[in-house]
């Protein structure tokens, strides 16, 4: 088996196998994908299908989440049964399965930075006076650089710590907002006629609300990385490993129905029109904090959301540059995972994002739509392949087994709905 650089979620601690201390001490490569799937998906879209349909599509929410449910469950069943990360998987399966892999997850990788990372640079621009913002670019470059620079040095596992205390704080904030918001009651306008999202029109936000929810499904070779390297340094029961899993993937869930429900209660049907342009929506989801809680606490959620995204962004280049150089570690039949291809795909990925953000520095909904959609069309392959691994080499309840095919189904009937939209086939 090759040897794999220490991951962020690595520990040294042993517990006592049978110990609830054990499945506490398991925590770590679960939330580290909760962390990266706190993002567009959840500040942005599921926010923004709140405000704009009330709750009408909170069951697309809880549907996309089940049926995607099975494919992030095998990247840590996979590896905590054979040893092997998802990516070792897919080598073994043949190499045409790991190209597919590599480039789909290459070109994911600047997309999902760059959406990320524009977020994050939207947000600080919003922290900073007028007079001292320097523009959306060189925020985004600041704060990229910065992230390059803790994961090159190695010093991401102690900002690792931070990051969890963040999202514990967000989560926290926006249940607080909520109920307070569902205390206060909501109003509308008089007149106001509830907007149906049941059209083609709404297609493309739908498509684009269902792929980053709760994250793109490569995120589960990169969740199997994360866990190997835990594995190697702190070795864990195969029922605490998804019990890390199962928290992680429960709290992005849940939390992306409170932000649903805090877009329902604060601005569905107020008269306020959604904003979609640019990044002017980043300063209704903050004032909707400041609705709910108070204005005091608008800077504070201001902070709060960068800081969650932040960590996002240092999350996804961390994991894709593991993916990536593991994929190709294996398709040159390299026997050791070096340093030297885990930094030059930071770097790549990095440098292309940025440019990438730079570009799109003043469309921060357009890009964000893109690397939703992106991500939602190329689901059906990665879902397939992580499937298609476990059912040949894994164990596979009846119950994952009909869910996986029911989730299948619905990943390539709407990628497939999209697509025929897209080309005006269905008028």
């Amino acid at each position: 088996m090759a040897k794999t650089a220490e991951g962020p979620a690595a520990e040294t601690r042993r517990v006592e196998p049978g110990a609830w201390a054990s499945r506490m001490a398991a925590l770590g490569p679960g939330i580290l994908m909760a962390s990266a799937a706190i993002g567009g998906s959840h500040l942005i879209s599921s926010t923004q299908a709140g405000a704009r349909f009330g709750w009408q599509l909170a069951f697309v929410i809880v549907v996309a989440n089940l049926l995607k449910y099975p494919f992030f469950r095998f990247g840590p069943q996979y590896t905590v049964e054979s040893g092997r990360s998802l990516v070792e998987g897919y080598a073994r399966k043949g190499r045409g399965y790991l190209w597919v892999f590599f480039v789909l997850a290459t070109v994911s990788s600047v997309i999902s930075t760059a959406g990320v990372g524009l977020l994050g640079a939207v947000i600080l621009g919003f922290m900073l006076p007028d007079s001292w913002a320097p523009g959306i670019p060189a925020l985004a470059t600041a704060m990229m650089a910065s992230a390059w620079v803790l994961l090159v040095a190695g010093h991401y596992r102690a900002l690792d710590a931070v990051t969890k205390v963040i999202i514990v704080t967000l989560t926290l904030a926006t249940i607080t907002a909520t109920f307070m918001a569902a205390s206060a009651g909501s109003e509308r306008v008089a007149g106001f006629v509830e907007p149906t999202p049941w059209t083609w029109a709404t297609l493309p936000f739908l498509v684009a609300l269902m792929g980053w929810m709760p994250a793109p499904i490569e995120i589960s070779a990169l969740n199997s990385l994360w866990i190997q390297a835990k594995q190697k340094l702190h070795p864990s029961r195969a029922k605490d490993v998804l019990f890390d899993f199962n928290v992680g993937y429960a709290t992005s869930a849940v939390l992306a129905l409170f932000f649903l429900s805090l877009g329902a209660l604060v601005q569905y049907g107020s008269g306020v029109e959604v904003a979609t342009a640019g990044g002017a929506y980043v300063d209704q989801l903050l004032q909707m904090y400041g609705t709910a809680i108070g204005q005091w606490a608008v800077p504070l959620m201001a902070v709060i959301a960068f800081a969650c995204m932040y960590g996002t962004v240092i999350t996804v280049i961390d994991g894709y540059a593991r993916a990536c150089a593991e994929s190709l570690r294996l398709l040159r039949r390299e026997p050791e995972f070096s340093r030297r291809s885990l930094n030059l795909w930071l770097s790549g990925i990095t440098g292309v994002g940025l440019v990438i953000v730079v570009a799109m520095s003043a469309s921060l909904a357009t890009m964000l739509t893109f690397a939703m959609i992106s991500a939602f069309l190329t689901a059906p392959v990665f879902a397939w392949l992580n499937f298609s691994l476990v059912r040949g080499e894994g164990s596979l309840s009846p119950g994952l087994r009909y869910l996986s095919y029911a989730g299948l189904v619905y990943l390539a009937g709407f990628a497939g709905l999209f697509l025929l939209d897209f080309v005006g086939l269905l008028g």
